[in-house]
């Protein structure tokens, strides 16, 4: 009886310690799902929340443009939308954030190809940008062979497909436009320091984007012509002031003895870029959207992208001490 009895007992110790094992396994199961669950959830909220921040910045742009004159807007940094925008409280503890900026204030890389043909004016302006960043590799011919749809290089520092098929691994120029400005980092030689060194002074847009002047930063300014230095186009800067230029004729006159052609230029914006960032539980999204603005008022969204870090860097110039 006494065997039989401890028997029993080592069964009933192994049948509770199993039903222990399922149950703690159930549990951990059950708070996977949970958690699993609330991260989704946290997922389709912080998208909703910042497809509304997107929602936001085309009312402002709309606004902004019926308020002006919409057939020959003027857009500068003292308006509205490029203001900081206090962040909006949401659920949980979350909030968002809604910045919109002007990438036609910034060299519009597309631009080296236009109908096909190689952009000579605009290959010489990001000649002089690249050395008013003093970055002296050949970017600029390397991006047009990235750019136009032939495979000879452009002079004798061009790259086409078989500078980059020997590379590890092995790739092909694109030979179409850029989408995103990240793009650069596949060009020949393209270093990181040089890349963020002029990250914050171009932009992909379509090639027939102008440049608007009443939101480009200096070295975008002194980039305009030869012989313009750093320190003029600093004070056209802040000749434009808080309401910025008139029309292209009232920048042009503020640089007499200097070749700089008024076509490509602008005081108004088509194009912008809108970022919502927002935070939601543990969970963090940042949408950047680039978005156009018709001549009617309307405003449409060109493209998204769910995989940047938030607002793009800004020049030194526009930061605020």
């Amino acid at each position: 009886m006494t065997a039989q009895r401890g028997v029993a007992l080592i069964t009933m110790l192994l049948v509770v310690a199993v039903v222990t094992v399922v149950c703690a396994g159930l549990i951990a199961r059950q708070q996977l799902a949970i958690r699993s669950s609330a991260n989704q959830l946290h997922v389709r909220q912080a998208w909703h929340y910042a497809l509304g921040g997107e929602t936001l910045a085309q009312a402002l742009l709309r606004r902004d443009l019926q308020q002006g004159n919409p057939r020959a807007p003027v857009d500068h940094l003292g308006e509205a939308w490029a203001q900081p925008m206090a962040p909006f409280a949401l659920d949980e503890g979350g909030e968002l954030q809604v910045s919109i900026i002007d990438p036609t204030g910034r060299f519009n890389l597309n631009s080296l190809v236009r109908k096909g043909q190689a952009n000579e004016a605009a290959l010489a302006q990001f000649r002089r940008l690249l050395r008013g960043l003093q970055i002296d590799k050949p970017y600029a011919e390397r991006l047009l062979d990235w750019l136009d749809a032939d495979q000879e290089p452009h002079g004798g520092f061009g790259a086409e497909d078989n500078q980059y098929l020997l590379s590890q691994p092995a790739y092909r120029a694109a030979n179409r436009a850029l989408s995103d400005v990240s793009e650069l980092r596949l060009l020949l030689e393209m270093s990181e320091a040089d890349y963020r060194r002029l990250l914050p002074f171009v932009s992909a847009l379509p090639a027939d984007a102008t440049l608007n002047v009443n939101t480009a930063s200096a070295p975008v300014l002194a980039s305009l012509a030869d012989g313009l230095p750093l320190a003029t186009a600093e004070a056209l800067v802040a000749a434009r002031g808080r309401q910025g230029y008139a029309d292209v004729a009232s920048f042009t006159a503020q640089l007499p003895g200097l070749q700089v052609q008024s076509q490509g230029l602008a005081v108004g914006s088509q194009y912008f870029q809108v970022v919502s960032e927002v935070s939601v539980g543990d969970r963090r999204q940042s949408l950047r959207s680039t978005v156009q603005r018709a001549s009617d008022g309307r405003v449409y969204v060109l493209a998204r992208d769910l995989g940047q870090g938030g607002m793009p860097p800004v020049p030194v110039e526009e930061v605020e001490p």
